[in-house]
């Protein structure tokens, strides 16, 4: 057996080689701090729900706290649904106002709507002729809100089950 010679007997370690380790691990270092630093907007909005001031110890109210941190959207959505024939726009529209009424002042992230029907394809149609009307329904609550149409089997046709996922504030 013969013993190495030149350079790879001669460097052992090289620091070099750790740069790469290192990168990484200050790179999770500014992940944790970025993800520490944001607020809880689940939690501001819960509190922006809580009903108006309390009052402080001098007796004046205090004024409700305004949420913080980026909106987002909300786990649990809200299922609605609707009855209207097919090629109806203007008693859609009626339906949806009335089935969102509850819910105004909110913003809408994403809506899935699911039409029925026997058939796949004049079921998938009707879910996508009811968000094409949400805006105007409720062009506030819906205004950049994204949407998805499904098909989901029944009977017959002229009813849509819908999820609407709101925004947290």
């Amino acid at each position: 057996m013969r013993a190495r010679s030149g350079r790879a007997a001669r460097v052992r370690f090289n620091p070099l080689h750790l740069a790469g380790w290192l990168f990484a691990d200050m790179l999770l270092v500014l992940a944790l701090v970025a993800m520490g630093d944001q607020g809880d907007s689940v939690k501001a909005a819960e509190a922006a729900k809580k009903p108006g001031a309390s009052p402080s110890a001098s007796g004046k109210p205090r004024p409700k706290p305004s949420p913080t941190g980026p909106r987002a959207v909300l786990r649990k959505p809200v299922n609605v649904a609707i009855d209207a024939a097919p090629g109806d726009r203007d008693r859609i529209v009626e339906r949806l106002r009335a089935v969102t009424a509850r819910h105004a002042g909110r913003q809408a992230a994403f809506v899935l709507t699911f039409g029925r029907h026997a058939d796949p394809g004049p079921g998938g149609a009707y879910a996508h002729e009811v968000n094409s009307l949400l805006a105007e329904a409720r062009p506030g609550m819906f205004e950049g809100a994204t949407t998805r149409d499904f098909w989901k089997g029944g009977a017959s046709g002229g009813h849509a089950d819908i999820e609407i996922y709101f925004y947290s504030y």
